[in-house]
């Protein structure tokens, strides 16, 4: 069935566009194009755009160069994406021009028919739309504001919920004492709840870490239009356009301190990118511990049960999965490649224009929503609801004979390991062995190598 039409024109001459489509031209060539991952742009970076384009309207408007009619059509209508509307009229595939030239346009095109159909006017989607700017100053400054306010409003509140878990956690296990592990080896005792505190603090570390990008992430492109010199924009537009975005995302943006270096590099993509690799990181620790601490439950640690989320096997009855630690292990790993493609991308900054931004704002964004959704999965469904076997815990702790490691400034290290060789081999408690070896009275010895005492608890 042949697909109605309609025609268009850009600089290039006439191209057939879907005939309900709120795109034009400049959008269709595009998909001719880039038919290449079917992978569009996120839906936050477009509604990012949209806020740019309303913020560029009231600057423009603010400086006399639109008509206030026609700016509040134009923020009317970007108002309409942010809601959630129209969002099936961006199909550019994110591997497209380097610049994002395709997905500015196709904002701009999209912009100015919703301007016709509900205002009447006519308005340009370079002339008037793209009015002081260039995609060389709009995308770089979506890739921030876009990235900043899921850190704020996403990635942040994610963590500071698993350092509430964490702590609730802490909290109900300080009485358990269990075998500390070294190379997945038994070692010397260690109280549960300073595991968890261990846990705690890396996650604590990647909120103070991504805070330190919020300088940065701030100061935005805008302004800098075709190459950093600000052709075709007013001088103050930049400071006006900042104020009229911040006043709309609730953020506090400023112009880029240099808006050569702002149009030319990505190194607070970088950056931002490096610090939430660090956070899957520390994601991936944890999920791992969970994992091996839940191992078994007969033949593995048994340390703990996770909270059962569905079968594990298709053909053996019973069985159950630590699911949502491997969930994160995999999503995590994506945000590992997500900050590998980064760094490459943002090595094409050649003279005054980076290449590849769009494929570093669709990674940056998915790697904070990653690593947002995981850190929430991990508390809720995996830390916040595990139990403890404390029996199997004690059991395997009582026959520890790393015991005798506190036993080194009394009896020397190689006699304290022959002592401990030999528990091993006769898989006997080290506290026997110990009085039955040594003139030390089994009242010492217990209280020496007390599990509890070793931990640093009093």
């Amino acid at each position: 069935m042949t697909q109605n039409t309609r025609t268009e024109h850009d600089s290039l001459g006439p191209v057939e566009v879907p005939a309900d489509a709120l795109y034009g031209a400049q959008t269709q060539r595009a998909v001719d194009n880039f038919q290449i991952s079917e992978l569009p742009l996120p839906t936050h970076f477009l509604k990012t755009l949209a806020q740019i384009k309303a913020a560029c309207a009231r600057a423009n408007a603010e400086l006399g160069l639109l008509e206030k009619e026609e700016a509040e059509a134009i923020v009317a209508a970007a108002d309409r994406i942010i809601a959630g509307e129209h969002l099936d009229q961006f199909p550019v595939d994110v591997f497209q021009t380097g610049s994002g030239t395709s997905s500015n346009m196709n904002m701009n095109e999209v912009l100015a028919s919703l301007v016709k159909r509900d205002s009447g006017l006519e308005l340009h989607p370079n002339d008037h739309i793209n009015m002081s700017q260039s995609s060389n100053d709009v995308i770089p400054t979506c890739i921030h504001v876009s990235a900043l306010l899921q850190l704020e409003n996403q990635v942040l509140p994610a963590l500071r919920h698993l350092v509430g878990v964490l702590m609730r956690k802490r909290s109900t296990v300080m009485h358990i004492v269990k075998t500390g592990r070294t190379h997945l080896m038994d070692a010397m005792p260690i109280r549960m709840d300073q595991e968890i505190s261990g846990w705690l603090q890396q996650v604590q570390d990647c909120i103070a870490r991504l805070e330190t990008v919020r300088p940065r992430l701030v100061q935005v492109a805008q302004g800098g239009t075709a190459v950093g010199t600000g052709v075709n924009a007013p001088r103050t537009f930049a400071r006006l356009f900042c104020r009229h975005l911040s006043v709309r995302t609730g953020l506090t943006l400023q112009p880029a301190a240099n808006h050569f270096s702002a149009q030319s590099c990505q190194d607070t993509a970088v950056e931002l990118s490096g610090q939430l690799k660090t956070c899957a990181t520390m994601l991936i620790k944890i999920a791992n511990d969970l994992r091996w601490m839940n191992s078994g439950p007969l033949a593995g640690l048994g340390e703990i049960a996770l909270p059962t989320l569905q079968p594990g096997s298709s053909i053996m009855p019973g069985k159950v999965n630590p699911v949502i630690s491997e969930a994160v292990m995999m999503a995590t790993a994506q945000v590992c490649g997500n900050d590998t493609s980064i760094s490459l991308c943002a090595q094409h900054g050649n003279f005054q224009l980076n290449t590849m931004l769009p494929l570093i704002g669709y990674n940056l964004l998915q790697s904070e929503q990653l690593v947002a959704n995981s850190a929430i999965a991990l508390a809720d469904k995996a830390i916040n609801g595990f139990t403890v076997n404390k029996s199997h815990i004690e059991a395997t702790l009582a026959r520890n004979p790393v015991l005798v490691t506190a036993l080194n400034p009394v009896l020397g290290y190689e006699r304290a390991a022959a002592l401990a060789k030999q528990a091993y081999a006769e898989c006997r408690p080290i506290v026997d062995v110990v009085v039955e070896q040594t003139d030390l009275e089994r009242e010492e010895v217990e209280s020496l190598l007390n599990p509890r005492h070793l931990t640093g608890a009093e």
